[in-house]
């Protein structure tokens, strides 16, 4: 192309002369004006033709020679070295024009102090030039942090490209803690869901985040408990952490460590929920702290929110009183669920036919065979409610003979009390 006798140059330099005179800072040398009317047309004649290697020399001369002329030289001037680096073969030349992209972007925020307007694209460029070179890694990862020091979040489309890089520095170079790095992928997170809020369809980028941090293979139930725990233990007013620490627990099924309890706790006391009360209640039984779980199956009672969670909520009352040795308040706990819930009245009536059974012990007066023997009686029709044959067979072999009923000068048939914390009125049996 001979720039000169270039009719479309020309064109170009004839119409903007009336515009540029106000929006571009030509040179006041008439004979430097000239020659950057003339380049800056050429090289837009360049690009618009799509010849941008040829385009670079015009508009490095600008560059260097008039770098205040307008905003358009940085603004196309990112897009033709970057076009550049893509046509040439050369892998030498080919870093040039990419680094000239970023320089770019370097001196228009110089002149122009507008980063907030394009911070975002020079982190994208960044991440696609260096993503492979470890040394280069944390250039684009700084402009990234820039972006969102600026702006409060970026686009959720270049969250993958984010943590892709955050990937590569720690795979690279161990640039982050395990918790640095959770930290930054809650945060990326939460951009996917503020997007996601506003009617977006962000599961590619999630799918892609939960990709890169598996293949981290930072966190397990070790990580969890022996790294994040002792620092939530040391600040126990660390709601984040806590939140870390609950979301992990469940996505890796790390239920049984300290910190997830702790956490859940924490969770718990700012969210009260059945849900939570319940796998509270449920580790405090694990760990044998009975006191604990029965209030906390107490609490549970009033966050139910159907008949369902209440009769489990009795249900499991019932099993910590008798755990606890106090059948009476059991029984009347489970009957509690069996009213609630008539689903669980086969549960309900085998539960206490089981404590009526191992009560002889405890209720036997050694006077009347008898008598001491009509728990099981009390017991068989707890299990004939329950529906459990073998349950009978097993309370009906406990009961008294008839040479026992003939001895003690009884009669088959007649009412008896069992007496004791049963306190149920029988018909006397007997198994043979």
């Amino acid at each position: 192309m001979k720039i000169k006798s270039t009719l479309l140059g020309l064109a170009a330099l004839l119409v903007a002369g009336m515009v540029q005179a106000q929006d571009f800072k030509f040179p006041s040398d008439p004979a430097q004006e000239a020659k950057a009317r003339e380049l800056n047309a050429a090289y837009t004649d360049y690009m618009s033709s799509e010849q941008y290697i040829e385009a670079t020399h015009p508009l490095h001369w600008l560059l260097v020679n008039v770098p205040e002329l307008n905003p358009s030289i940085y603004q196309n001037g990112t897009k033709i070295y970057d076009e550049a680096s893509k046509v040439t073969t050369d892998e030498a030349q080919k870093r040039v024009y990419q680094d000239s992209v970023m320089a770019l972007y370097e001196k228009r925020g110089e002149i122009y102090n507008d980063e907030a307007k394009w911070i975002e694209n020079k982190a994208y460029y960044g991440y696609q030039y260096y993503k492979g070179d470890k040394d280069r890694l944390a250039e684009p990862i700084a402009d990234f942090e820039k972006a969102l020091e600026l702006n409060g979040t970026i686009n959720y489309q270049l969250t993958a490209a984010y943590f892709d890089l955050i990937y590569r520095n720690y795979a690279y170079n161990q640039a982050y803690t395990g918790e640095e790095i959770l930290a930054i992928h809650d945060k990326v997170n939460k951009m996917l869901d503020d997007a996601a809020a506003d009617g977006t369809d962000v599961s590619s980028q999630r799918a892609t985040l939960e990709t890169l941090l598996v293949a981290m293979e930072l966190i397990d139930c070790d990580f969890i408990e022996n790294t994040m725990g002792p620092k939530l233990a040391a600040d126990p007013t660390n709601e984040a952490l806590a939140d870390q620490i609950f979301k992990y627990s469940v996505q890796y099924k790390c239920f049984s460590s300290k910190s997830f309890l702790q956490a859940l706790e924490i969770k718990h006391a700012k969210e009260p929920s059945f849900s939570t009360s319940q796998v509270i209640a449920m580790r405090y039984i694990q760990d044998d702290k009975l006191a604990e779980a029965e209030e906390m199956w107490k609490q549970a009672l009033t966050l139910a929110e159907n008949d369902a969670q209440k009769a489990e909520g009795h249900m499991e009352l019932a099993t910590i009183y008798a755990k606890q040795g106090k059948k009476s308040a059991a029984r009347n706990e489970a009957k509690e669920a069996a009213n609630i819930d008539s689903s669980r009245t086969a549960d309900v009536y085998s539960m206490i036919a089981g404590m009526y059974m191992n009560s002889f012990n405890d209720c036997k007066g050694g006077v009347s065979v008898i008598k001491d023997r009509a728990v099981f009686i009390a017991a068989y029709n707890a299990y004939q409610r329950a529906g459990d044959s073998k349950g009978m067979a097993q309370a009906r072999a406990q009961f008294p003979s008839k040479e026992e009923v003939f001895t003690e000068g009884m009669q088959v048939g007649q009412s008896l009390s069992t007496g004791c914390w049963v306190g149920e009125t029988v018909t006397l049996a007997t198994r043979d």
